[in-house]
């Protein structure tokens, strides 16, 4: 294996930049309510919720220096996650059951927000004109898309160690070879994937590694199919590197679209995902990046226009070290 293709030692863990100053650095209308939301029911817990407090103070774990915010329980931690490391067990979340819920929990207001109007529209004309009860139907598929688009599916994670793991839904656009990465420091493959309105847009770990360094660059809002869109829109770059030898490299790009103009990632910097594992989502229709270190051995399991899913479907394949395959052979006779 080329050193080109990999790090030579761990990485240096990169603090987050200035302008990284929630999970969602884009804001937006939303993110504005929730936030008055959160100041409202702080006020309300220290007014008549003492003992709840004292007993979540207790059980948290962690730091809470570097939110933006008092961190009475796990609700304040939506949106400055990736600036502290407060956290509780979840066995002690009160509020762990919304993971229960099949909707992305970063969109539960957005869906609360969408919905409610939508709801409000089909069901007037039934109470102000009883003859006219049909006229809001046709919202229906319109209240029927906003859940299907904040939908968040289990999915079963493969178990192959050599498994490169897809980080968002939708269709490949294109797989280009690069001659160089600047972080990978050799050559790469860049994997583009659109993804519509339609899709999943939940964003998972393609691989086991540490996220050594997160970059947020403002921009534009082009369609995600525009080649231009890739450069010029707004979008989030995580840089990610295996913890142990050979210390390879990789990078994930969110990038917002035409539609999707708010990008969520809740990692901390030196925190070690799991493959498959969730850390963000992309809100509406946009595209997202996968570059992996383009060293011998590397195998290319996707093709153009080919439809995959986050967390499920294998991108690409690493050879593994001797040791792992006697490993593998083992798990496998």
């Amino acid at each position: 294996m080329s050193e080109s293709a990999t790090a030579a030692e761990p990485a240096v863990v990169v603090a987050l930049p200035d302008n990284i100053s929630s999970v969602q650095p884009g804001g937006g209308i939303v993110y504005s309510l929730e936030l008055c939301w959160g100041r409202f029911r702080r006020r309300w817990l220290k007014s008549f919720r003492r003992g709840y407090i004292e007993r979540m103070a207790a059980l948290r774990t962690g730091s809470t220096e570097g939110a933006p915010h008092e961190i009475l329980d796990p609700r304040d931690l939506k949106y400055c996650r990736n600036l502290c490391t407060a956290r509780w067990a979840e066995s002690d979340d009160p509020f762990r059951w919304r993971e229960s819920i099949p909707l992305a929990r970063w969109g539960l207001a957005e869906t609360l927000c969408m919905s409610l109007p939508l709801i409000v529209l089909i069901c007037l004309p039934a109470v102000l004109w009883p003859r006219f009860w049909w006229a809001g139907l046709p919202l229906l598929p319109v209240l029927y898309w906003v859940f299907y688009f904040f939908r968040d599916p289990r999915r079963i994670v493969p178990a192959d160690r050599d498994a490169v793991v897809a980080p968002a839904d939708g269709k490949i656009a294109e797989i280009v070879r690069l001659d160089h990465d600047p972080f990978l420091d050799g050559p790469a493959v860049r994997i583009g994937i659109f993804l519509s309105i339609f899709n999943v847009h939940i964003n998972r770990s393609p691989w086991p590694a540490q996220a050594v360094e997160l970059r947020y660059s403002p921009g534009l809002f082009l369609n995600a199919l525009n080649p231009e869109s890739a450069i010029r829109n707004e979008n989030m770059w995580i840089g990610l590197q295996e913890a142990a030898p050979p210390y390879r490299r990789m990078v994930v790009r969110q990038i917002a679209g035409l539609f999707a103009r708010r990008i969520v990632c809740q990692i901390r910097p030196g925190e070690h995902l799991d493959r498959g594992e969730k850390f963000g989502m992309i809100k509406l229709g946009s595209r997202t990046e996968l570059i992996l270190p383009d060293e011998p051995g590397l195998s290319i399991e996707v093709e153009v226009g080919q439809k995959i899913h986050a967390g499920a479907t294998v991108m690409a394949r690493f050879p593994l070290a001797p040791s792992a395959d006697h490993s593998r052979e083992a798990a496998n006779p």
